[in-house]
């Protein structure tokens, strides 16, 4: 099961299921609860469709692209026992979130998506 509060609301995915990825990734600094004080650089898919049931039962299949399919994509990685610290890319691709601040920004936390090179494992 993952729990995802978006605009405020909660979002609850029982069994949930990535069924489809598009054919762009991006790099995103990911930070995570399980290490608040640290980002680390990922490559996610930008955009993925995934299938899932929610709290009575009913089938969804959702949309998700940039912000909200890197989040869900995070989420489902816990549900494997996988930690963004297990999927790092790039040259020095952690950093403290206090030294994160002084050299990047929001606006650079999501990378420009380009066309996946090499296959993506979700």
């Amino acid at each position: 099961m993952v729990y995802a509060e978006l605009v405020g609301k909660p979002w609850v995915l029982i069994n949930p299921e990535i069924v489809d990825v598009g054919t762009d990734d991006f790099l995103v600094w990911d930070d995570c609860f399980s290490f608040p004080d640290l980002m680390v650089r990922v490559q996610r898919s930008h955009r993925i469709k995934v299938r899932y049931q929610d709290l009575r039962g009913k089938a969804h299949v959702v949309d998700l692209e940039g912000d909200r399919a890197e989040l869900i994509q995070h989420e489902m990685d816990h549900l494997d026992g996988v930690l963004a610290v297990d999927r790092p890319v790039g040259l020095d691709p952690f950093c403290l979130r206090d030294e994160w601040g002084k050299h990047y920004s929001k606006k650079t936390r999501y990378g420009t998506p380009a066309p996946r090179t090499a296959p993506l494992s979700v």
